[in-house]
C-alpha cells in the first residue's frame, strides 16, 4: 500500500505549479467557506493574539492563512520531485553567517516557529550547510504517511529524529559536530513539564527541551524566520542569538525565542499556522515554579 499512496503523490507532485495552484485555490475556497475546517479555532486564536484588531482585520488573516496553509500542503507534495536546482530559484537564505560558526566546530540549534513554509527548512538547511543536519519532527500517526514524509523531507539529505524517541535518536548524530533544527512553538504534551510565559496575550508553555540541551552541550543558537516573497517562494532570514549558549540563564533564551516568534507573527500573521489550539492548556498555580516571564500572568 505504501508504493499505491507514494506513486499517486509522486505522480501528483509532477503536475506544473500554476496547475497545483490553481488545485490549491479550489481546497482554500471549500475548506474556508463550505467546510469550516477549525474556522472556530482559527477565529479564537485570532482574538486571543489581536484584540486590538477589528472582526474584519481579523477575518482578512484568516482567509490569508487558509490560502497559506493550502499552499504549504500543495507545496510538500511537491516536494516529491521537485529538484534541488527548481527549488534554490525558489528558496534561500542568509546561511553565510553559520560557516564561521562551523569552522570553529560548533553545533548549532536552529530554532524557527510554524511558518510558512517551514518544510522547506527540511531541505534547505542540508544544502547550505556542509555537517549533518538533524531535523525533529512529530510523527503522524498514519503510519504510510508517516513513511513518506520521512522519506520526502530527507531527500536532501536532513536526517529525521523522531521527537517521541529523541534520546535514543539522537545519539548517532550527536557523536559528530551537527546541526540541530526544530519548530519549537508547539505546545508540549505536558504542561507540567514546560516553561510558561506569556505568548501575546494569555499564557502558554513553551518547550523546555531546545533551550536546556543547548545551554547543556554550549551550542550556538539561531532564530530563523520564515519570510514568504511571494507565492511558492521563500526566504529564510536567521539571526544569530548567541555562540555560546552556557552563557544562559534558564528561561532566558525561551524568553528571547518568545519575544522573537511574537515579532515574526505580528509582522506576517496569515503566515502562521493558527488552526492547533495554541492555548489549550489552561495555566494554574501549580505551575508557579515553571514561570519565568518577566511580567505578570495575563489573562
Amino acid at each position: 500500500m505504501y508504493y499505491v499512496v507514494y506513486g499517486f503523490l509522486y505522480i501528483l507532485s509532477l503536475l506544473p505549479f500554476r496547475i497545483l495552484y490553481f488545485i490549491s485555490d479550489i481546497f482554500y475556497f471549500l475548506l474556508y467557506y463550505v467546510i469550516d475546517y477549525r474556522k472556530n479555532i482559527v477565529i479564537n486564536n485570532l482574538l486571543i493574539a489581536f484584540p486590538e484588531k477589528t472582526s474584519e482585520q481579523r477575518t482578512a488573516i484568516a482567509k490569508e492563512f487558509y490560502q497559506n496553509f493550502i499552499d504549504n500542503m500543495i507545496e510538500t507534495l511537491k516536494m516529491a520531485s521537485l529538484s534541488k536546482e527548481q527549488f534554490l530559484k525558489r528558496c534561500n537564505g542568509n546561511f553565510e553567517m553559520v560557516k564561521g560558526i562551523i569552522e570553529k566546530g560548533k553545533n548549532i540549534h536552529f530554532l524557527g516557529a510554524h511558518q510558512f513554509n517551514w518544510e522547506y527548512g527540511n531541505w534547505l538547511l542540508p544544502v547550505k550547510i556542509n555537517v549533518p543536519v538533524a531535523v525533529v519532527f512529530m510523527p503522524i500517526k498514519n503510519k504510510i504517511l508517516n513513511r513518506i514524509f520521512i522519506k520526502v523531507r530527507g531527500r536532501f539529505g536532513a536526517l529525521m529524529v523522531d521527537a517521541t524517541n529523541y534520546s535514543k535518536a539522537i545519539k548517532k548524530v550527536a557523536r559528530q559536530q551537527h546541526v540541530l533544527a526544530l519548530v519549537a512553538d508547539q505546545n508540549p504534551g505536558g504542561p507540567g513539564k514546560a516553561y510558561w510565559l506569556n505568548f501575546f496575550n494569555r499564557p502558554a508553555p513553551f518547550l523546555i527541551g531546545p533551550e536546556k540541551g543547548a545551554v547543556r552541550s554550549n551550542n550556538a543558537v539561531i532564530f530563523t524566520r520564515y519570510l514568504r516573497i511571494k507565492r511558492g517562494h521563500y526566504y529564510f532570514e536567521n539571526h544569530i542569538v548567541t555562540e555560546n549558549a552556557g552563557e544562559y540563564k534558564a528561561g532566558e533564551l525561551t524568553r528571547k525565542f518568545r519575544d522573537f516568534i511574537e515579532d515574526s507573527i505580528s509582522r506576517e500573521p496569515g503566515g502562521f499556522l493558527w488552526s492547533h489550539r495554541r492555548w489549550k492548556h489552561e495555566y494554574k498555580q501549580e505551575y508557579d515554579r515553571l514561570w519565568i516571564d518577566y511580567g505578570k500572568k495575563s489573562v
